[in-house]
């Protein structure tokens, strides 16, 4: 969120610029004094111990990983409530913290890509969603059938989807592995909640994104004056659930088997 990247930004140079201040100059006036008012003020004490650390949190989370918690069911079977995930934040190119603006462009997504971002008309908040269409693709979705520039994208039936737990609300529901262009992935089918019909071509610098739970997922087709994701609106690339708890401390279940499972 942006709120806690901005604190994360501000507590890191306030800190920082403490400790330098210190450094530079305040230490020197304490040390031409006597022993007893030579001692260092809590303040310049408490940024010294926490500078490295906040630092070390910015640079990690800015540059490298961030982790970011499933809030909803609409990425099943494949991300369930209650995942934690981490987010590869160089794959993408490398991007401010705050206004996210990339200053080093190092690649650009791939079909079938697990995404984290801040839709457009959502900018507070980051959603996961799989790309679908890149920029240039005509994407439609007509019958619960997706095409991909006037080619249906073949699925192969998994039997239907049993689970336990919260995170397992759609038991019943058809399995699919859907064969997108180069990379295959599972997907829920739900005959009797068609929604999101419709034809679009991604325009450049923009991408076409869906939920695998392709039938209780607000994604691009639904979102509203704009059905594109604009690039500069990614956060970066999901690849790995570190940890499965559901509910407030766990209350509801610990999910160990999802530890280390990598997000395909």
């Amino acid at each position: 969120m942006v709120w806690f990247e901005t604190i994360l930004v501000v507590l890191t140079l306030l800190t920082g610029a403490i400790w330098l201040a210190d450094k530079l100059f305040l230490a020197r006036r304490r040390a031409q004094r006597s022993e007893l008012l030579a001692e260092e003020p809590v303040l310049v004490d408490y940024s010294k111990a926490f500078f490295p650390v906040l630092a070390l949190v910015l640079v990690l989370r800015s540059f490298v990983a961030e982790p970011y918690k499933i809030p909803s069911a609409s990425m099943m079977p494949n991300l369930l409530i209650g995942d934690f995930i981490l987010v590869n934040k160089f794959s993408y190119g490398l991007r401010l913290p705050i206004n996210n603006a990339k200053f080093v462009p190092l690649g650009e997504p791939k079909r079938g890509d697990v995404v984290v971002f801040k839709p457009p008309h959502d900018p507070e908040n980051n959603w996961i969603k799989r790309v679908i269409g890149l920029p240039g693709d005509t994407v439609a979705f007509r019958g619960n059938t997706l095409y991909l520039n006037g080619q249906e994208v073949r699925y192969q039936p998994m039997g239907t989807y049993n689970g336990r737990g919260i995170p397992y609300g759609s038991n019943g529901v058809d399995l699919l592995m859907e064969d997108l262009p180069g990379r295959q992935h599972l997907v829920y089918e739900d005959m009797n909640r068609v929604s999101g019909e419709g034809e679009w071509t991604v325009p450049a610098g923009h991408y076409f994104v869906m939920g695998d739970n392709r039938d209780n997922s607000e994604d691009s087709r639904l979102w509203p004056v704009q059905h594109f994701l604009p690039e500069e609106n990614l956060r970066g690339k999901a690849f790995l659930i570190w940890l499965n708890c559901e509910g407030w401390f766990c209350k509801d279940g610990f999910n160990a088997s999802r530890i280390g499972t990598a997000i395909n």
